[in-house]
């Protein structure tokens, strides 16, 4: 199943009613789907750096998402990159992203 988010509308949408849960390099942005599976997406600016440090990060990213973290199905959700994210090693990002996902998760729970 694919469970990336195309669509620049999509984006615009989840950045809008979204619930935003920050850690110190990452924002997630979190919305209630009526579907039974989840769709994600990665934005990184321009302003973090040149297309392959950019691209790498989103790599990763995925990566992570796909075989580390536990992620909720029932939501949509944008994974936004803050300034110094470029930076990060594999394990710091997952750690990062890790944290952002747990705040949601206890958010949710309660």
């Amino acid at each position: 199943m694919d469970h990336r988010l195309r669509r620049n509308n999509s984006f615009n949408y989840i950045y809008k009613k979204g619930e935003r849960f920050h850690s110190d390099h990452f924002t997630l942005f979190v919305v209630k789907s009526k579907y039974n599976n989840y769709q994600i997406g990665y934005s990184i600016s321009k302003k973090l750096g040149k297309a392959n440090k950019r691209n790498l990060l989103k790599r990763r990213m995925r990566e992570i998402s796909r075989l580390y973290i536990n992620i909720p199905s029932f939501y949509n959700y944008v994974v936004l990159a803050k300034e110094g994210a470029t930076a990060l090693e594999f394990e710091q990002i997952k750690q990062e992203m890790e944290k952002v996902f747990k705040k949601f998760e206890s958010k949710k729970n309660s």
